[in-house]
């Protein structure tokens, strides 16, 4: 091929003579199929690295449908069963278990409603709390920063049962320190009964919450105050804006990223939450801190594996519709940097 090449780009100017029209076909046809072996190989090269990055997330992606997604389909499928610990029969039973939960004198609407709560006002309470404490620790006025970081961000690094067993020794109403310390100042009338008054122990189990998490909030929010670039706030300052001014049109603006990545850490939290209260206060008194998760563990404990699962299904539906409109509905509004 390569000789009929050079045959016929070199030997007639040579020699002076023509190349027959055969001769000139032989050479065409070889040429064409250099060029098209050289396609081919080209194209076989781009597919290559087109499928180069699945080999890297093929293993991950195969474990995380065995071990996941697969277990998550399963337990849908169990939901619309009667499958219990005290007989080896599963029967189809459809709707049964979802109609159960949605009745209106169901306790279950009340486990559902605790979640919802909970999980609004935590993720509004971290969000504020850090934020305001993000700002502070970020003002240059502010000595020791890096020292009262730490000192906020430590309750993060440990554990939930930690943190609620700590603090139900603390909330105790006779022998707790908070009250004990109230009754040594001379105010009694504050000493209350933090984990069993029914008006009181949903509030203490999400402020004990907040003061768990508000901690990781701060430093990501912190992390989005340093990388905006100080001119904005220069150029504000000269034009004669107050603090609450950048506030608004600088700093809010320009965090708005960083703010969805917060709201869906903090919402998928509050959704799956169960450490916290369980170690807290096991669901009581009553039900009157018990949520979706502490439900399913009930459930479960009592050999009912259809109706723990059902509500895990309702709870993954949830998690799964709330975290697409927050994304959506803030998406729309990102600013670009």
């Amino acid at each position: 091929m390569i000789l009929a090449v050079m045959y016929y780009f070199g030997l007639p100017n040579v020699l002076g003579t023509r190349v027959s029209r055969a001769k000139r076909y032989l050479v065409r046809t070889a040429w064409r199929t250099i060029i098209t072996i050289d396609r081919k190989g080209v194209r076989q090269n781009m597919d290559r690295k087109k499928l180069y990055p699945w080999y890297f997330t093929g293993g991950a992606l195969i474990i995380f449908f065995l071990l996941c997604f697969l277990p998550g389909m399963i337990g849908i499928f169990y939901s619309f069963t009667d499958w219990n610990n005290f007989t080896s029969e599963v029967n189809f039973v459809g709707l049964k278990n979802y109609k159960e939960i949605f009745e209106g004198n169901s306790e279950y609407i009340k486990y559902i409603m605790n979640t919802i709560v909970f999980t609004i006002v935590t993720t509004i309470m971290k969000t504020v709390v850090g934020l305001a404490l993000a700002l502070l620790l970020t003002q240059k006025f502010v000595k020791f920063k890096t020292f009262h970081r730490m000192v906020i961000f430590s309750p993060q690094v440990m554990s939930y049962l930690v943190v609620g067993l700590v603090f139900k020794s603390m909330l105790h109403p006779t022998t707790g320190f908070l009250n004990n310390f109230l009754r040594s100042i001379g105010l009694d009338w504050l000493a209350k009964n933090w984990l069993t008054d029914l008006k009181l122990v949903f509030p203490s189990v999400m402020t004990v919450d907040t003061w768990k998490g508000m901690g990781y909030i701060m430093v990501v929010i912190i992390a989005g105050l340093l990388s905006i670039s100080p001119d904005y706030y220069e150029a504000a300052s000269i034009d004669g804006a107050s603090f609450w001014q950048k506030f608004r049109c600088i700093t809010l603006p320009l965090l708005r990223p960083i703010v969805i990545n917060v709201t869906v850490l903090n919402v998928t939290y509050g959704l799956r939450v169960f450490d916290m209260i369980y170690s807290l206060t096991n669901g009581g008194p009553g039900n009157a801190t018990g949520v979706i998760n502490t439900a399913v563990y009930k459930e479960f404990s009592k050999g009912d594996f259809a109706m723990g699962t059902t509500l895990s299904s309702i709870l993954f539906l949830f998690v799964l519709c709330l975290l697409y409109f927050i994304i959506k509905s803030m998406e729309n509004k990102e600013v670009d940097m």
